[in-house]
C-alpha cells in the first residue's frame, strides 16, 4: 500500500501498526480456536473476550491521563516490550502443555490492560506527526495498513499456523511486537504534552475529571461516543461466539474460520481507500447514518444464513461501513480534541466506546446459550436499528461542520 508523502516518522508509525497487527490478528483466530479445544461452553468461550475487554472498563481513564503526561512514543515503545514477553510466555505455556482457561484469560487480561495505554498513546501521536489537514488521509492508510495485516493475512495465517502447532501463533505475536517497539524507538519528534511555565500541579484525578467533563460537554462527540458503545457490545456479543457459530452453523473448520475473517479484511481494504473521497463527496454525517443501516441489515442477513458465502458478503460489508466509520471519527476527534487533552478525552471516549465490548461478551455466550448461536445476531440487528431512530437528527453533517468550525487547533505546533 502506497504511504504517498506523509513523511519518514508516520511512515515508522505506519509500520509498526502494520506488523505488530498481523501479530494481534495471528492471536485473534488463535486465541478463540485454543479456548474452544479446552471446552465448547459458549460463556467459557466468549469468556476470552471478556477477559481482554474489561480492562477498558477499569483503567482506560487513568491510562488517558498518563498518555497525557507522559512521552507518548516512550510509552508506546515500553507497552510493545511488555506484550512481547507476554505472548512469548503463553507461546511457551502451550508449547509446554501447561495452558489452563485462567491462565488464557489472566493472559489477555493483561493484554487488553496493555491495549488501554497503547491505543490511547497510539491515536493521540498523530497530530504530533501530520498537520491537521492531512488527518483523514494519514488514518485511512493506516487502518488500512491494520486491515491488510490484521484481518487480511493474518486470519489465514493464524488458522494455518494453530493447525501446525498451537504454540507458533503466539511466539510470532510476540516477535512483531519486538518490531514494532524498535520502529517506534525510532521516531523522531517532541511526543510530550508541553506544560505552561507557572502552571501548578495537578492531581491525576483532577486531570481525568477535565477530560471527561469536556467530553461530555461536546454534544456531538457524546453522542459518537455512546454511539460506539452500544454497536461495540452488539458487534462483540456476535464476535465472542463466531468460532462456534462459523463451526456448528457454517461446517468451517480452523483454516475455513480463518479465511471466512478475512471478508471483513476485504471490505475494509475498500472502505479505508474510498472514505476520504466518501468524506467529500456525502459528508461524515451521511457516511455515519449509513453505516448504522448497513450494520443493522448485515447482522440479521447473517442470522438467516447457512452458506458461509452469503455470510462473508456480509462480513466485507460490515467491514467497510466499520472503516469508514473509524476513519471518519477518528479523525474528527483528532481536529477537535485540544492536543493536551488528547489522551484523557480519548480515553473517556473509548471507555464509552469500548468499555461495553466486555458486557457484550457475556452477553452473547447467555444469549447463545440460552437461545441458539443466531441470538446474539438478531439482538445486534435490533438494537443498532433502535440506535439509528435515536440518533440520526444529531448525526448531521450540518452539525459536524459547525463543530470543526468551532473547534481549537489540536495539532502541536
Amino acid at each position: 500500500m502506497s504511504r504517498g508523502d506523509l513523511g519518514p516518522e508516520y511512515r515508522k508509525l505506519w509500520a509498526a501498526s502494520t506488523v505488530s497487527n498481523l501479530g494481534d490478528g495471528v492471536t485473534v483466530v488463535a486465541g478463540p480456536l485454543l479456548v474452544a479445544s479446552l471446552t465448547r461452553d459458549p460463556v467459557l468461550v466468549a469468556g476470552i473476550a471478556f477477559a481482554q475487554r474489561v480492562p477498558w472498563l477499569l483503567f482506560s481513564l487513568v491510562s488517558g491521563a498518563l498518555v497525557d503526561r507522559l512521552d507518548r512514543r516512550r510509552l508506546m515503545v515500553v507497552v510493545d516490550v511488555f506484550r512481547m514477553v507476554l505472548f512469548g510466555f503463553l507461546g511457551l505455556a502451550v508449547l509446554m502443555d501447561f495452558v489452563s482457561i485462567p491462565l488464557l484469560y489472566a493472559v489477555f487480561f493483561f493484554m487488553g490492560t496493555a491495549e488501554t495505554l497503547f491505543d490511547t498513546a497510539s491515536v493521540s501521536i498523530l497530530p504530533a506527526v501530520l498537520q491537521r489537514d492531512c488527518l483523514e488521509k494519514a488514518n485511512g492508510r493506516l487502518l488500512g495498513g491494520q486491515i491488510v495485516s490484521n484481518e487480511l493475512a493474518a486470519p489465514p495465517l493464524g488458522g494455518f499456523l494453530f493447525a501446525v502447532a498451537a504454540s507458533v501463533p503466539f511466539f510470532l505475536d510476540a516477535g512483531t511486537f519486538a518490531a514494532a517497539a524498535a520502529l517506534v524507538l525510532f521516531m523522531r519528534g517532541n511526543f510530550r504534552v508541553e506544560r505552561q511555565e507557572g502552571t501548578p500541579p495537578t492531581t491525576l484525578r483532577a486531570e481525568i475529571s477535565e477530560g471527561i467533563r469536556w467530553l461530555w460537554g461536546n454534544r456531538l462527540l457524546r453522542t459518537l461516543a455512546v454511539s460506539l458503545g452500544i454497536m461495540n457490545l452488539t458487534m462483540t456479543a456476535t464476535i465472542s461466539i463466531f468460532v462456534l457459530f462459523a463451526q456448528e452453523r457454517l461446517g468451517l473448520g480452523s483454516l475455513g474460520y480463518g479465511v471466512l475473517l478475512t471478508s471483513v479484511a476485504v471490505g475494509g481494504i475498500a472502505g479505508s481507500l474510498a472514505a476520504e473521497r466518501l468524506v467529500g463527496w456525502l459528508g461524515a454525517g451521511t457516511i455515519m447514518r449509513i453505516g448504522l443501516l448497513i450494520e443493522a441489515a448485515s447482522t440479521s442477513v447473517i442470522a438467516l444464513s447457512h452458506e458461509p458465502l452469503v455470510v462473508g458478503v456480509m462480513l466485507a460489508l460490515f467491514g467497510f461501513h466499520a472503516i469508514v466509520w473509524n476513519v471518519v471519527t477518528i479523525s474528527l476527534r483528532q481536529q477537535i480534541i485540544p492536543e493536551r487533552l488528547l489522551g484523557r478525552v480519548n480515553s473517556a471516549y473509548r471507555l464509552l466506546g469500548l468499555g461495553g465490548m466486555s458486557a457484550g461478551a457475556i452477553l452473547g455466550g447467555v444469549l447463545a446459550r440460552g437461545f441458539g448461536l443466531t441470538a446474539p445476531f438478531w439482538f445486534a440487528s435490533l438494537s443498532v436499528t433502535v440506535l439509528a431512530v435515536v440518533v440520526w437528527p444529531i448525526l448531521s453533517n450540518e452539525t459536524i461542520r459547525a463543530t470543526r468550525e468551532n473547534a481549537p487547533s489540536a495539532s502541536v505546533q
